[in-house]
């Protein structure tokens, strides 16, 4: 005997409308280093590019690819200046991007809470 999955937003097994908390993860955060980006700089104001890649112990290509995606996203602003004649890029975290970080530890929340809102919420 098998068992039909609900449909997302149908009522589920137990007449709720309902989905699963994993919906609401944000995949372009979830990424391991650009889950890290986001978290350090939601800290700080601004941060230093070569401080965060200690930091977070990447290589610069590595680290400058992830920026690439977040600012691309507008969750992050990278700011290139020159001081005393030499390159400094800040890095600081968008309103947008404040607003996603902290929608994507909510849903993190949930699912690790057992509050993901799935069709099987409540079950015994």
């Amino acid at each position: 005997m098998t068992t039909a999955e609900p449909r997302r937003g149908s009522a589920g097994l137990f007449g709720r409308t309902s989905r699963h908390a994993r919906h609401d993860l944000d995949e372009t955060i979830h990424q391991p280093v650009r889950l890290s980006v986001v978290a350090t700089l939601y800290h700080a104001q601004r941060v230093d590019f070569a401080f965060l890649r200690r930091h977070l112990d990447v290589t610069e290509s590595n680290l400058s690819r992830h920026l690439s995606a977040l600012e691309e996203a507008g969750y992050v602003l990278v700011d290139k200046v020159f001081e005393r004649k030499r390159p400094r890029t800040w890095l600081s975290l968008t309103p947008s991007g404040r607003r996603a970080f902290e929608s994507h530890l909510d849903a993190l929340r949930r699912i690790v809470e057992g509050r993901s809102g799935g069709a099987d919420q409540g079950a015994p």
